[in-house]
């Protein structure tokens, strides 16, 4: 699977988790929903750190915790 496929995944699952649509995550992450529409649909290959923390103060957890998760588990290496 790929890094962006994982990425797409996590957030996925981290909006049926939290019960957030994306309109919720983008408000509550100031992350523009176009930027985040480009992600999810995988329009935007590589989003950055600084739009993925944001996600993160969204969903009320810390980078650690969006990574430290089943969807990258045996990720040696980021295949794009």
């Amino acid at each position: 699977m790929k890094a962006q496929d994982m990425l797409v995944e996590r957030i996925n699952n981290l909006c049926k988790e939290k019960r957030m649509t994306y309109y919720a995550l983008s408000y509550a992450s100031a992350v523009p929903m176009t930027t985040l529409l480009h992600i999810v649909d995988k329009s935007t290959a590589n989003p950055g750190i600084l739009t993925i923390g944001k996600l993160c103060d969204g969903f009320g957890i810390t980078l650690k915790e969006f990574f430290d998760s089943p969807e990258f588990d045996g990720l040696d290496r980021l295949d794009v």
